[in-house]
């Protein structure tokens, strides 16, 4: 994960799961999480982040940026579209 002054990031990369396939970041400081899909198996051209309402297409080999709203801390849930392969962003306060 990366930090500046003003916004959090966090790179996924999509390969048979999630790696990593957790996130930590810092309470109220705007967050970017990038997924980048590398291999085109299954149901991992999406991934679904239910508490921040995203449902997000991942072309294979196109990063693709979701970003989420940190003002609440707590552990939410990230998942392919099947609910299959899934992994976690942790919001620290």
């Amino acid at each position: 994960m990366t930090k500046t002054n003003t916004t959090q990031k966090a790179t996924v990369t999509v390969d048979g799961g999630y790696q990593p396939d957790t996130i930590v970041l810092k309470q109220g400081v705007p967050a970017t999480l990038t997924f980048n899909r590398i291999n085109d198996a299954g149901c991992l051209d999406q991934v679904q982040l239910p508490d921040f309402n995203v449902l997000a297409n991942l072309p294979l080999n196109q990063p693709q940026e979701i970003t989420i709203d940190t003002s609440h801390a707590g552990t939410y849930k990230f998942a392919c579209g099947m609910d299959m392969f899934s992994g976690k962003v942790v919001i620290e306060p």
